[in-house]
């Protein structure tokens, strides 16, 4: 029986093949160069770009931009974390003890740094942002020792303008106001369009800063349940905002802190219109937006909106400088409202902090700096979600975030992580425990895992370390 003939590029892409069938190539792993295939295959380099592109069909190669070819990785085994079903009657907010603790011991360098989601200062540009800031405070420091306008600084305002066009969002710098970290931001939203004792539907799990914003403006709360995939339930929603308590919802934009979740873009626009028909306002926060793993930015709520219902929150905590405490509030029609609180509580945003990052952004290093933090992350969420394959116990669920720096772990019950968090402390380890991310202590048998510190030895043996904790604390359960 005859055969037909191989080309040349077929028989270097069964080279390849070999090399990451037999484990010389791993999962995750840069694969040669095309120059250095043609070479060690001593074929043409077009020859070498057709043998790629038949591993990228089948699945074997994918290329990342700007970076070269990688083994494509293998999808996680472990399922995605279940939704949690809820009451839609608003209850007041009950905060946890833990979350004093957990913040206490999350600036603790001698515990292994999975608690808090705090980027590491190695990952971040401090060098080069610290050399701004120094030459901005030698030539404008006698300008910079003043208060700021009460929007912030023009320079800055224009900036987050600009880089706003990318995705979508039309602001002009008049339509901004710098805050104090996107929390500020955050706490302005609510004041503008909620009074003391009003409801504020908001998912769940959720950030643990925004659930003590909330307690602060003793504000009630509706926790909607929330797909670790697509996001927020939109009947749960729509059944809450219909029943006329809720006067305001704040949702995440993208890769939600603690679930790593995106609403599709229709479910997005879905959101918009429901809100909009019941009058109640959408407070966006949008401070991991910029953290994205694949080619293009999710487009945000505000981008989409044309009822003007939207107030956007945003940051530079989570990508670049989480010191400097520079957010901002893009708030449409309530910008009066907003600066008013601001000046009876903050007043103003330190000025040369605001001039030294326009500075950094106008120069183009943000973006060489962000297209490196999301390489490192999400190869870091990938070291880890396979640490956890090895290591949880079985029963465990993981999220699958396609943004941010943090990883939602579900244990099988009847595991409690707030038991797990103290006896973690003692072995050197800090995570943050599933019932901080609730307005009514749910989710103790889940944990948050923080990737922001990068992958090391430390890291692995931490995570191996917990993992062997968690089956040993399954194993008591079942008993």
């Amino acid at each position: 029986m005859s055969h037909s003939p191989r080309f040349r590029y077929e028989e270097v892409a069964d080279f390849v093949a070999g090399l990451a069938g037999r484990g010389a190539l791993r999962p995750g792993m840069r694969a040669p160069s095309l120059r250095e295939i043609s070479t060690q295959q001593r074929t043409s380099l077009s020859t070498a770009v057709q043998a790629y592109r038949l591993l990228e069909d089948r699945g074997i190669l994918e290329v990342r931009p700007q970076s070269g070819y990688y083994v494509a990785k293998a999808p996680p085994a472990l399922p995605v974390p279940t939704t949690t079903r809820h009451s839609i009657r608003p209850a007041k907010v009950e905060l946890s003890g833990l979350m004093l603790d957990l913040l206490e011991h999350a600036s603790d360098d001698t515990l292994v740094p999975l608690g808090c989601a705090i980027p590491n200062q190695r990952l971040l540009s401090s060098s080069k942002l610290d050399l701004v800031l120094a030459r901005t405070a030698r030539v404008k420091g006698g300008q910079s020792n003043t208060y700021s306008p009460p929007r912030g600084e023009m320079s800055l305002r224009l900036e987050i303008a600009r880089r706003a066009l990318r995705y979508g969002q039309a602001l002009s710098p008049d339509d901004i106001a710098i805050t104090c970290g996107c929390t500020e931001a955050l706490a302005l939203a609510l004041d503008a369009v909620t009074e003391p004792g009003d409801t504020v539907a908001i998912e769940s799990p959720t950030y643990f800063g925004l659930l003590q914003v909330l307690r602060a403006k003793r504000l009630k709360v509706v926790e909607l349940p929330t797909d670790a995939v697509t996001g927020v339930d939109v009947d749960a929603l729509g059944d809450s905002v219909a029943s006329g308590k809720v006067r305001a919802c704040v949702l995440a934009s993208s890769f939600s802190n603690p679930l790593g979740c995106t609403m599709p873009e229709e479910n997005k626009r879905t959101v918009l219109r429901l809100l909009a028909k019941h009058g109640v306002p959408l407070i966006e926060d949008d401070v991991y937006g910029d953290v994205h793993f694949g080619e293009e930015r999710p487009l945000p709520f505000s981008a989409l909106d044309t009822h003007d219902n939207v107030i956007y929150c945003g940051s530079f905590s989570k990508t670049l400088a989480p010191g400097y405490r520079i957010g901002w509030i893009a708030t449409g029609r309530h910008m009066a409202r907003a600066l008013e609180t601001k000046f009876a509580t903050s007043l103003a945003t330190p000025v040369l902090t605001q001039v030294a990052l326009a500075t950094f952004l106008s120069n183009g290093d943000y973006d060489r700096h962000l297209r490196r933090i999301r390489r490192e992350f999400a190869e870091t969420l990938e070291r880890m979600t396979r640490v956890i394959e090895q290591a949880f116990p079985p029963g465990t669920k993981v999220s699958r975030p396609e943004g941010n720096f943090v990883l939602w772990v579900e244990l099988p019950e009847p595991a409690d992580t707030r038991v797990l968090f103290a006896e973690a402390l003692e072995k050197g380890i800090c995570f943050a425990p599933g019932v901080v991310f609730s307005a009514s202590g749910k989710y103790a048998h889940c944990l948050r895992l923080s990737g922001g510190h990068g992958w090391d030895t430390r890291i692995e043996k931490g995570l191996r370390t917990l993992g062997a904790m968690a089956r040993k604390a399954s194993k008591a359960g079942v008993r």
